[in-house]
């Protein structure tokens, strides 16, 4: 019973976030999200990039990224530059994607994520989150630490 109650409690945080989204408000990290729903917020971010207002999806991404890679790969305009660069354009308005856990640890977890972009390619990339353990508003959220440059798959026709 109280297995059954996890699951229903787990797809009702799933379609909350997915109806938040769909309303193009920006999440903010909290405690509460899992590692593989915090790729998957990003990843619909992407898919919907101009929902609402313009990069709003790139501004989604942006708030779950770890304040080590928010470092390297910030401010937010220098960040919008990098995922509208050719290394990373194909995630923006992407078709379709696949969220696979690949291992991970109490503090991190690796997701193998493709992505059918909208000239119809597929892109495989190593996604990985992590807990964040310092004190403040982010202590306990699960980040993004990394993401792999792309491997073209080929062509989906």
């Amino acid at each position: 019973m109280l297995k059954k109650i996890k699951i229903i409690f787990n797809f009702f945080v799933v379609f909350l976030i997915s109806i938040s989204i769909s309303k193009s408000e920006i999440l903010k990290p909290s405690s509460n999200i899992k590692p593989s729903e915090v790729v998957k917020i990003q990843l619909l971010g992407l898919q919907n990039n101009n929902d609402g207002f313009e990069d709003s999806g790139i501004e989604q991404t942006w708030n779950f990224a770890h304040p080590n890679n928010k470092k390297a790969t910030g401010p937010l305009d220098k960040f919008k530059r990098m995922i509208k660069s050719n290394s990373y354009q194909m995630m923006i308005n992407h078709i379709s994607h696949t969220i696979t856990e690949i291992r991970g640890g109490d503090n991190w977890v690796q997701f193998e994520v493709i992505i059918l972009d909208n000239k119809k390619i597929y892109h495989k990339f190593n996604w990985q989150v992590e807990k964040y353990t310092e004190d403040g508003p982010l202590k306990d959220c699960w980040l993004t630490t990394m993401v792999s440059s792309p491997v073209s798959l080929g062509s989906s026709i």
